[in-house]
């Protein structure tokens, strides 16, 4: 499978590495808006193009994996190339993907490829799993924790502040609510409830300590809603002890059965050490069962949804028969 990466920031890097780990996969070339002779890559012999080597439709790849943000770049790019080859993002824009889908879909039919779209742990794993709860029980709620985890637009927004050097957000699940929600009480939990925020800063030298912490406890969308701690530490600790982008989460479900109301819990629950190598190994999974469906015809926009588990391996058949039903 001839794989191509739009993107080499950290999850292009997670992608690439992915694609190393398969097989039946072979990394063909990196896209970038950069200069491309200033791009050095981990794949001997791929190539390093620019962008605009995309724009004819005749690069020889089975797939893209477009790996752009979801807030400007994913919302243009995904249709674009969709109508040209077979295509997979990550968008996490949840309010807007049925609005992306669309847009996908149609320039995917129109260039009868496949275009799959936000695909990761969540959107994607978790969205799996909680439909799968749902539909196993009917009569009940989900949950979803995020953390212990860096969130990375948590930690660029406070970057962003006056005065800030560098940053860290960690989102942590309220253990209390935690194990509320796995005791099958099904409460009604605020965004306060469930998740704190904890900001690690370096700050300039001189800078109004007091101002950046409360421009960061005040912002809203972000930490408005939150109880939310500040630390100001030294550039060196933070090299030392945050330069890593753990992340993870669970899903759980709780709900009855019968008419005697007998209660049920399921979790889904993961703990990665790195974010985007975990959420690139999602990526190449699912553009193996892109690439699988446009060879039979299938064309259009895909989710996850839509993706049975047999594609996303790359044992036959008869071998998950035999050693994994």
């Amino acid at each position: 499978m001839k794989a191509g990466i739009l993107g080499y920031g950290n999850l292009g890097r997670g992608v690439e590495a992915a694609i190393n780990k398969n097989e039946d996969m072979e990394l063909v070339a990196v896209y970038t808006r950069r200069d491309p002779a200033g791009l050095k890559i981990c794949t001997p012999g791929a190539s390093v193009k620019h962008i605009d080597a995309l724009a004819d439709g005749k690069e020889d790849l089975d797939v893209l994996i477009i790996c752009g943000g979801s807030a400007t770049d994913l919302p243009e790019m995904t249709p674009k190339y969709a109508a040209l080859y077979n295509v997979v993002d990550s968008f996490d824009t949840h309010a807007n993907i049925p609005k992306h889908f669309g847009a996908v879909d149609a320039a995917a039919k129109a260039g009868g490829k496949v275009g799959l779209i936000s695909c990761g742990w969540d959107p994607g794993m978790f969205s799996l799993n909680r439909l799968y709860a749902h539909s196993v029980l009917p009569d009940g709620r989900d949950y979803t924790f995020w953390g212990t985890g860096v969130s990375q637009g948590h930690s660029d927004a406070i970057r962003r502040i006056e005065g800030v050097l560098d940053a860290r957000q960690y989102t942590v699940p309220v253990p209390e609510a935690l194990e509320r929600v796995r005791r099958g009480e099904n409460p009604e939990l605020t965004t306060r409830e469930k998740h704190t925020r904890e900001c690690y800063v370096v700050a300039e030298e001189g800078a109004d300590l007091k101002r950046i912490e409360n421009e960061i406890k005040t912002m809203p969308n972000y930490f408005a809603d939150y109880d939310t701690t500040v630390t100001f530490i030294s550039m060196e600790e933070m090299k030392e002890k945050h330069a890593g982008l753990p992340h993870g989460g669970s899903v759980i479900y709780s709900g009855e059965t019968g008419t005697n109301g007998m209660k049920h819990v399921i979790e889904y629950s993961l703990k990665l050490d790195s974010n985007p190598e975990f959420t690139g190994s999602v990526l190449a999974a699912y553009a193996r069962a892109v690439v699988r469906l446009n060879a039979e015809g299938v064309t259009g926009g895909k989710t996850v949804f839509d993706i049975a588990p047999a594609y996303l391996s790359p044992v036959s058949g008869e071998e998950l028969r035999a050693h994994w039903l």
